[in-house]
């Protein structure tokens, strides 16, 4: 199976990037992740000065990782050398900067641009740090920003989003109408670690970032609006672990994605395991390419004048019965399920088809049905 994609004049062996953080932080890191199969690397925040690392900045939390982590280590001349060796070793690299005003961050491009980096992807969301807010947040800095790099630089250039905004889709048609050649997001989500309630102390000491299963929803949404208002590529982020995540990413409208928590978690050969999915999937269910299942969930995505009021009620397969987990019971705020000597039904006077039934059932047996 073919995974191979084109993504903003990039020719990619398949639609996985590894996005700008720990993994991506020297020619070395990124080697690796091409070794393990990664289509293309984004390095780690490329900044005009270099701002040391606290320690600790890593915080494994019950949905996903915190981080406090700021830019990379190396000076911006010293990328040179860092771009060279990633490329070296067959790496397609797109550079990850940031600077603070229009003439900054497009000085920054030309200098990766000149040192070899393939594309270029603007890192003004990042919700920790010092943090770019009026970037990130308003339409017309972004504009500003974008507009200034795609003038200075030949290679393809990339917008970063955050999800920590009023509105997504006005930032994407600002960055759109600057010139840039794909959106990405989301990053990180800002966030606190949390608090050691024994000695009154947050577990990491400022404001960081949030990544991995827990803000996938978040990242799916603003694909799927970005995909909607916008006819530039977009590249999905955001609690990827399993194959079926990229899927589900692509089908809203994604042409890549960028992968880094579910890596650092399980090691670079988690990378295998995704693209062996990928392909498993695309040839048990007999698709050739991506682009025929890109956005293809778009089309079920409704405004809520649009959805039609319809006459659902939770039903129990017949002949199922259950151990005494008691989840469906104590879930269904309605109290339309009841128990009779060890055999679950509803109550089809009570239910109003919500269906959470459906999905908190260890054991699959609910499913909704027309109430006739």
């Amino acid at each position: 199976m073919d995974l191979s994609v084109n993504f903003i004049g990039l020719s990619l062996k398949n639609p996985i990037l590894i996005s700008a953080g720990p993994l991506t932080g020297s020619g070395e890191m990124m080697r690796k992740a091409v070794e393990a199969g990664a289509g293309a690397v984004v390095t780690k925040t490329i900044a005009n000065e270099i701002r040391s690392n606290v320690r600790p900045r890593l915080v494994k939390g019950e949905g996903g990782l915190h981080n406090i982590e700021l830019y990379s280590d190396f000076t911006l001349e010293e990328w040179e050398g860092e771009i060279a060796y990633a490329k070296k070793h067959g790496a397609i690299v797109i550079a990850n900067i940031l600077g603070h005003t229009p003439s900054e961050i497009a000085y920054i491009a030309q200098k990766v641009e000149r040192y070899g980096a393939d594309a270029i992807e603007l890192g003004v969301s990042c919700p920790h740090g010092e943090g770019l807010e009026g970037v990130a947040s308003e339409p017309s800095a972004l504009y500003e920003f974008t507009k200034a790099v795609v003038k200075r630089v030949k290679i393809p250039v990339m917008v970063k989003l955050s999800s920590n905004v009023a509105n997504v889709v006005k930032l994407a048609k600002a960055a759109e109408k600057a010139g840039a050649a794909a959106i990405s997001g989301i990053d990180t989500v800002r966030s606190i670690a949390g608090v050691d309630i024994e000695t009154g102390q947050a577990l990491l000491p400022t404001f960081g970032g949030y990544s991995g299963d827990a803000i996938r929803p978040i990242g799916l949404a603003a694909i799927a609006s970005i995909s909607e208002a916008t006819s530039i590529p977009a590249c999905g982020i955001g609690g990827i672990t399993k194959h079926e995540h990229i899927l589900e990413y692509m089908m809203l409208g994604a042409s890549t994605v960028q992968v880094c928590t579910s890596i650092i978690l399980n090691g670079h050969e988690h990378i295998g395991l995704l693209l062996d999915g990928l392909r498993g999937w695309m040839t048990q269910n007999g698709y050739e390419s991506f682009d025929e299942i890109k956005g293809k969930a778009l089309t079920s995505l409704k405004s809520f004048e649009e959805i039609k009021e319809e006459p659902y009620v939770s039903q129990v397969n017949e002949g199922c019965s259950i151990s005494l987990c008691e989840k469906c019971k104590k879930a269904c705020i309605y109290e339309a399920i009841e128990w009779t000597d060890g055999q679950v039904t509803v109550n089809p006077q009570r239910c109003t088809g919500c269906g959470l039934c459906v999905s908190i059932c260890p054991q699959g047996i609910f499913e909704l049905n027309w109430k006739d």
